[in-house]
């Protein structure tokens, strides 16, 4: 039962992973760019039309993913044997205990983070954010096997995004829609606070896919110092979604 659960949730967790992202990536790379060529009338007619169903692909993506990874967690590591070393005498209730707060207290921890000064400072926020997710990783480390910690650093970045999903950006996203539709001007803050969100979401989005496949590679989670593995990775991510943001930006997209 446990193998045709593990690979139903993994085909869902799939899927439902691909409308997600695919979608981030469409709002990030594509259409934001597209949206800065619309005059008030292209606006009023095109954006009520286009977001709610982009939008509701996007939102709906992010649940399922989300759900899916955390059944697959309980699956694999919480009920699989190998959230902790065979050496652990920590109870598996306990190690559960603290993966799932871990994916709680993180995402609380990131939204007030981005919630004061640092929000205006993006150098300085994405400084502190990676300081505070390595010493976090570590933490990790010091309770679970490497490849528990991998896992649960990439499900952390899965849950802020879909937090951000339910609780910032979709909220944003209604009230502009319904601005824009009644011919008014959405409140900057709230453009402002749905477009950072978003572009978190799509930087967290690089590493969070190679966390979720290093499962398959002990030779990168197995060795001592492992944790620092998982940190490299994220912040080669990050570099790897600068690239793209900044081609995304550039002429290459438009010709044809």
């Amino acid at each position: 039962m446990n193998e045709w659960l593990n690979i139903v949730f993994r085909w869902i967790h799939v899927i439902a992973g691909v409308l997600w992202i695919g979608h981030l990536y469409f709002f990030n790379f594509v259409n934001a760019h597209v949206a800065k060529t619309y005059d008030a009338d292209s606006k009023k007619k095109v954006v009520p039309e286009l977001m709610p169903r982009a939008l509701y692909w996007f939102r709906w993506g992010a649940v399922w993913t989300w759900v899916t990874g955390v059944l697959l967690l309980g699956i694999v590591y919480y009920m699989g044997g190998t959230l902790l070393e065979s050496d652990s005498s920590m109870s598996v209730g306990m190690g559960t205990a603290i993966g799932l707060a871990a994916l709680l207290i993180g995402f609380a921890v990131y939204d007030v983070l981005w919630q004061t000064g640092l929000k205006s400072n993006v150098v300085a926020g994405s400084v502190v954010s990676v300081i505070l997710l390595a010493a976090m990783t570590w933490g990790l480390s010091r309770v679970f096997s490497g490849r528990a910690v991998f896992i649960h650093v990439g499900a952390l970045l899965g849950t802020i995004m879909a937090a951000n999903v339910w609780m910032r950006i979709w909220p944003s996203q209604r009230k502009i829609i319904a601005a824009i539709k009644a011919g008014g001007a959405p409140d900057a803050a709230i453009v402002a606070l749905a477009g950072m969100r978003s572009r978190h979401n799509t930087f967290m989005s690089v590493p969070l896919l190679f966390l979720m496949i290093s499962n398959h590679y002990p030779t990168v989670y197995g060795g001592p110092g492992s944790w620092i593995y998982a940190i490299g990775f994220v912040i080669a991510g990050f570099l790897i979604v600068s690239f793209l943001f900044n081609r995304s930006a550039s002429q290459s997209p438009t010709r044809y």
